[in-house]
């Protein structure tokens, strides 16, 4: 992760927060996490892509994406939305899974809340996610996911500037 563009805490053993300014009007940036046309272009750390985006952007609706790896190497993920409030707020809930879109009830699966707030043309966007347990936290900051997570957002970032020209 680049810290001098990547704000992250940890309010309680079990949540995490990252936040970051992105030079966008905040209706693009939340436009970046609802369509798949978009998605596959920065959804992911740096070297992955992301070959299935099959999303149904609603509340109660259903986003399962995979991403694969430079040497073949598959992450399957699902979301949950459980609010979708547009342009400022969308809530999920977020597992590993397999293939078939079953959700992997054993892994980590945080409570994903993410904020979008207007600053005059630029957009902060904030994630906030409560995992179940300190341990389940735990797990997945060893598994790099800050680091992960700062590559993403610098990918999301190059995204925005070219859509924004």
């Amino acid at each position: 992760m680049n810290p001098t563009n990547n704000s992250f805490t940890q309010p309680s053993d079990h949540e995490f927060r990252v936040e970051r300014v992105f030079n966008a009007p905040r209706p693009l940036v939340f436009e970046t996490f609802s369509k798949c046309e978009h998605l596959v272009h920065w959804w992911g750390i740096e070297g992955w892509t992301l070959p299935v985006c099959k999303l149904d952007f609603r509340i109660g609706g259903t986003w399962l994406y995979c991403m694969q790896g430079p040497n073949g190497e598959e992450s399957w993920g699902k979301a949950f939305y459980h609010e979708i409030v547009q342009p400022e707020r969308i809530v999920y809930t977020d597992y590993f899974a397999d293939k078939d879109g079953n959700p992997n009830e054993k892994a980590p699966a945080p409570l994903v809340t993410l904020t979008f707030a207007d600053l005059d043309g630029k957009t902060r966007l904030i994630n906030h996610a409560r995992y179940p347990s300190a341990k389940d936290l735990e797990t997945v900051l060893n598994m790099g996911m800050v680091e992960g997570m700062g590559q993403t957002w610098d990918r999301l970032e190059q995204l925005l500037a070219e859509l924004s020209q």
